[in-house]
This record gives structure tokens, sequence and C-alpha cells, in this order.
């Protein structure tokens, strides 16, 4: 068969597509952050993710058009738990420099890639641009947890754990 032909094939193209839902990777965590404020995932892979924030009005904070760096924190937050996608993660530590300002009216396309895994910990580097501008970059540490964190036990009964210790991580 000509690779034409094998282009061609239904039966191939049928199998290709399935092989390609089969590797498809959907979104596991911060299920309802608001795309609005934090940004809208464009491409989402495993330990990588790419989101687009545009800068709206409401992220103004003066009258020149300066958008808060709380909305691109955010978003570079938004796009390093996607890369890390498992449904309990949480930031435990950033590092972040805000190179340039953004403006109202910029798209700040982010880009975040899982750069170690230690057990539960994930360290995850994320670049913020406007056009070619790096206006962001930092390093998002996150710990997977069993449990949501808002359900663990954060001290254990004081008989089974010695004094001053805790069971959060």
């Amino acid at each position: 068969m000509s690779q034409e032909e094998l282009a061609q094939d239904p039966e191939l193209e049928e199998l290709e597509q399935q092989e390609e839902e089969e590797n498809k990777v959907f979104l596991q965590t911060h299920e309802k952050i608001s795309s609005s404020y934090s940004g809208e995932i464009i491409k989402l892979e495993r330990g990588y993710v790419e989101v687009r924030l545009e800068a709206t009005a409401d992220m103004l904070a003066d009258e020149q058009g300066l958008i808060h760096g709380g909305f691109i924190f955010s978003a570079a937050d938004y796009a390093a738990m996607a890369a890390v996608n498992e449904r309990n993660v949480v930031l435990v530590a950033s590092e972040c420099q805000f190179l340039s300002p953004v403006k109202f009216g910029d798209e700040v396309n982010f880009v975040a890639l899982v750069r170690h895994k230690d057990g539960r910990k994930r360290n995850v580097h994320v670049e913020g641009f406007v056009l070619d501008i790096k206006v962001f970059e930092g390093e998002f540490k996150t710990v997977v947890t069993d449990r949501h964190v808002l359900k663990l036990k954060l001290l254990e009964d004081e008989d089974t754990q010695p004094s001053g210790q805790s069971g959060v991580f």
C-alpha cells in the first residue's frame, strides 16, 4: 500500500483518532477558576500548559491602564497548577519576577512546565509573554496531597503525635 492509500484508509484514520483520544489530557484540578481573571487554557499536556490572559478593565490598577500584578500572578499560578494537573495540588511557595508592566488590552501568554518531581513535590517553571516581551518569570513549588487541603487533618490527637509536630504534608 502506498503512503497516499494509507492516508486515505478509513480504518487507519479511525485507529489514529482512537489513539489521539486515549492520549488526551483533561484538566483534573482548579476546575472552578474564572478564565476572566486567571486566564484560559489553550494547550494542556502532561507536565505542560499554555494559558492566555486577556487584560481587561476589571484588572485596572490606575487611570494609566496598568494591570494589577495580582491578576498576572493568578494566571501564572493557575498555569502551574494545571501543568501539575493533580486533583489535590496546592501551592506552598513561589519565587517570581514581574519583568515588565502589563497594560489594559494586552494578551499575556503563559507557558508552564513541570521541571522537577520528587515524591509529592513538584517544581514548575512559568513564563509570561506579551508578544515577544517576557513580562513574568517564576518558580512555583507545589505539593500533591492525598485529600483536599481543606479536608486534611492538620493536627493529630495529642496522644498520637509528639508535642509540636503536625501532620500537614
